[in-house]
């Protein structure tokens, strides 16, 4: 058994007729195919397309019979993505049964030729000869090879230019991270600076959306997370882009990719509080939920329809329990998947329920039904801004572990240095920590945030009695202070232990 490799897994025989006619081939095939149990989508004097079942082993595959000159194309082709870019040897066994079933045909028709031929003849008279040219699958023999995912052209316009963008993008966002590493390269909190690099690039974030960011809902549809990533990313985005676009139309097509990774985007800031968002995804989900539309909206022959629905629902499935591993990002998934099944349904069909809708139209409600779903989710989801919190955070905690230099003064200082390391390391720092809490309480904080605040608010209150304190007895050079700042001390303490915490003790 031969397996077949590659994006799209197929094997094709080029068979010489001689002098065998090709409609006679084509009844043998025919009657071949029937049976077998295959599902026959198409008939004509050029050739005919049938579909495997739907099996364990098989999702279905496309076999074809093609009349070109003196010879006869037979080809089995996978129709949904493969996983591991091989096809298990099933096309191989398909034309292996193909063949073993033509002999038997062949040696049976022959003495029934003549009623054969005029039934066949009668038959393909009614058929539409050009449907080779708008079969599912046909759309794939564009990729000739690995560089013509990357060549533009009618009916295959808009994918390779993504494709090219998101390669482009993916390059520099490499260049970016490498030299933002190695401008802080001291820096201890790496993943921090990973972090705020991609938002840098346009990585989602919730907060950030939430405050007018908007841009990001299209930006971080072509910001990839490593090259694993963006590879798997592409490798759908051709197969599935090659199947929607000559269909649905480049312009179209193009439309609904973007709002359904903007729509797909919005259902992931529902879900996620904290960090960012990246990826094409979701935008892809959505063209795989327009696939579905299309094939629900009868775009292909009722057979192909068929296979595709199935092969279709398959791979997505796969795709959506992939992302239960909680390292993907599912929200966004089954956001696009869904947004790209109405967009799609809207954009393509000329009548919904008992109304007629002009292209216009079509433009103008796919609009509408996006911008209420987009400001729906603006308006109701929650901004927490968690991300402004712990910058301040940081901050304050900084200048609490410095204050620990007010009880380590070298004895041997002057009164007017120990007076000056005070105001510097005590007062002064917890007056910046005052105006920090207050920047603190105009957030919009949960539970747990709003927590630590407050905790903040009670610590820096006490702190600048006790520095007070402590300059009044430098000053005065005196320990009548020492029982109340001992007191207030013990005050700080029980408030960290009551929270918890045990960081910069005193």
């Amino acid at each position: 058994m031969s397996i077949s490799w590659g994006y799209s897994p197929k094997i094709e025989k080029f068979i010489p007729l001689a002098d065998f006619p090709a409609d006679k081939y084509l009844i043998v095939a025919k009657q071949a195919i029937e049976n077998l149990g295959w599902s026959l989508s198409h008939v004509s004097e050029s050739g005919l397309i049938a579909y495997t079942p739907i099996s364990f082993q098989s999702y279905s595959e496309e076999v074809s019979v093609r009349i070109h000159g003196n010879f006869a194309v037979v080809k089995s082709e996978c129709v949904g993505i493969q996983m591991w870019f091989n096809d298990y040897g099933k096309n191989d066994l398909n034309l292996e049964k193909f063949f073993h079933e033509f002999e038997y045909v062949q040696y049976h028709l022959q003495n029934i030729w003549d009623e054969s031929l005029a039934t066949f003849h009668a038959l393909i008279a009614t058929q539409d000869d050009t449907y080779f040219d708008k079969a599912p699958l046909t759309a794939k023999n564009k990729i000739k090879n690995i560089l013509y995912l990357f060549f533009p052209q009618k009916g295959y316009l808009v994918t390779p230019i993504l494709i090219i963008l998101n390669v482009l993008y993916y390059g520099f966002t490499l260049l970016f991270i490498a030299a933002v590493l190695k401008l802080r390269a001291q820096n201890s909190l790496i993943p921090e600076v990973i972090t705020n690099a991609y938002l840098n690039i346009g990585a989602n974030n919730r907060e950030l959306v939430l405050e007018g960011q908007y841009w990001r809902l299209i930006t971080h549809q072509f910001v990839h997370l490593g090259l694993s990533h963006l590879f798997f990313n592409l490798y759908a985005l051709v197969y599935i882009g090659l199947m929607v676009e000559h269909k649905l139309g480049s312009l179209k097509f193009l439309i609904t990719y973007l709002l359904s990774g903007v729509c797909g985007g919005l259902v992931s800031l529902i879900f996620h509080k904290y960090g960012f968002m990246a990826g094409a995804s979701g935008a892809i989900m959505g063209v795989f939920g327009a696939f579905m539309a299309l094939i629900l909206s009868k775009a292909f022959e009722k057979n192909a329809n068929k296979s595709l629905l199935i092969s279709t629902i398959l791979v997505t499935a796969i795709m959506l329990l992939n992302g239960i591993n909680g390292k993907v990002d599912n929200s966004a998934h089954i956001g696009g998947l869904i947004s790209g099944f109405v967009i799609c349904y809207v954009l393509f069909n000329e009548k919904l329920w008992r109304w007629k809708i002009t292209t216009n139209w079509q433009y103008g409600l796919t609009g509408i039904i996006v911008l209420i779903f987009s400001a729906t989710v603006l308006i109701f989801t929650p901004n927490y801004q968690n991300r402004k919190f712990y910058k301040l955070q940081f901050q304050f905690e900084q200048n609490a572990f410095d204050f620990n230099k007010v009880y380590s003064i070298p004895y041997d200082l002057s009164k007017a240095e120990k007076v000056k390391t005070i105001e510097q390391y005590g007062i002064r720092l917890w007056q910046k920590n005052k105006q920090i809490v207050a920047e603190m309480n105009k957030l919009n904080l949960e539970e747990k945030e709003s927590y630590r605040r407050d905790f903040d608010g009670k610590i820096t209150n006490l702190a600048i009695k006790i520095s007070s304190l402590l300059r009044k007895e430098y000053l005065e050079e005196s320990s009548k202070y020492r029982y109340e700042i001992e007191q207030l001390t013990n005050e700080v303490n029980i408030i960290r232990g009551e929270a918890g915490s045990s960081e910069y003790k005193w």
